[in-house]
């Protein structure tokens, strides 16, 4: 029986365009996504890096204009539905499950986020977790099984009473190996709104 929820938040809540930084990229030079960038970057996005060293790390390599990196670094970000937002806080003032949110989250993507949605907006949403998980700030991410260790931990979970929504299957496979029920929706087809017609919940 599911007590708990753990969501993920990228093209679960808020919509992405996973390759438009790649593109926006390109525009400016660079066209080759090398193991020393991934290596800084999963850096960045486990906190373990400033925003600042970041950004230098990209303007020093690459002669890119600072203002022109974050723009895009964030052009992969879109708009979150009102229709998210509105399942989710029903979902929560139910109080029928413990709502968690786990996501690979750095701080120039929060930032814009909140910048985007406005503070109310931004508000309702993290309001509606019993935890808001971002991997800078607890230096995990997905897929590595030590993210999922310590949100159960933390929070006295059981595994097969907890159910984890994410669009990555990595992600999902490896919660899974955990004994963690997972959902690896497909943005192109599926959205969280239909999570209870997904008879996870027997």
């Amino acid at each position: 029986m599911i007590k708990n929820i753990i969501f993920d938040f990228g093209d679960i809540f808020i919509n992405l365009d996973k390759p438009a930084t790649y593109r926006e990229l390109a525009k400016l030079g660079v066209t080759k996504i090398s193991e020393e960038m991934i290596g800084v970057y999963y850096q960045y996005e486990k906190g373990l890096m400033k925003t600042a060293d970041f950004i230098n790390f990209y303007h020093d390599k690459f002669g890119i204009e600072k203002t022109d990196l974050v723009n895009a670094w964030n052009a992969i970000l879109l708009d979150f539905p009102q229709k998210r937002l509105d399942f989710l806080k029903e979902l929560a003032a139910s109080k029928k499950y413990r709502l968690f949110l786990l996501s690979n989250t750095n701080d120039l993507h929060i930032k814009w986020v909140q910048n985007s949605l406005g503070n109310e907006f931004y508000n309702e949403f993290k309001n509606c977790f019993e935890q808001f998980y971002l991997s800078h700030e607890i230096h995990f991410r997905k897929p590595d099984t030590d993210i999922y260790e310590f949100v159960l931990s933390e929070n006295n979970l059981i595994a097969d009473e907890t159910l984890f929504v994410d669009d990555l299957k990595e992600n999902t496979d490896s919660a899974n190996t955990l004994g963690i029920q997972v959902w690896n929706l497909i943005p192109e087809t599926e959205d969280v709104t239909a999570l209870f017609s997904k008879n996870k919940f027997n």
